[in-house]
């Protein structure tokens, strides 16, 4: 199965990875590891999964601004995302992390039905485009 969202771009580029998609909504700055890029929060969703190299979906990002540079951090050690997608709103931790980290970000457009993405699919933001592929 393959199918494609649109979003307005936020941070330009491209990537690929597996996605790694929650409802929760994530602090960068308290709730993972920035030198490995796992998930450490033992009341989310994720614990124990690993950003890098991945197709982040979630809503958005709470907590501290300070989590821009959490992300920032991720980038520099080599753990982050290679992309990601809000799919409620777009926080200024999230854009400003993505934007200082040069990683692509997209927000799903509000009128967008999004399908239940499963973790085991392959994601590309492209153009302004998520695209999926069930693996």
């Amino acid at each position: 199965m393959e199918y494609s969202l649109k979003g307005k771009i936020i941070v330009g580029g491209t990537a690929k990875g597996m996605v790694l998609s929650t409802t929760q909504p994530i602090n960068f700055l308290s709730s993972l590891d920035h030198r490995t890029g796992r998930i450490t929060d033992k009341n989310h969703e994720l614990c124990g999964k690993f950003l890098k190299d991945s197709i982040l979906i979630f809503p958005y990002a709470v907590g501290s601004s300070v989590g821009a540079y959490s992300i920032f951090a991720l980038k520099s050690n080599g753990a982050s995302p290679s992309g990601i997608i809000c799919t409620l709103k777009t926080d200024i931790t999230t854009a400003s992390g993505c934007a200082i980290a040069n990683i692509p970000l997209l927000e799903l457009c509000k009128e967008a039905v999004i399908p239940e993405i499963e973790n085991s699919s392959e994601g590309i933001i492209d153009g302004g485009y998520l695209q999926i592929k069930k693996v």
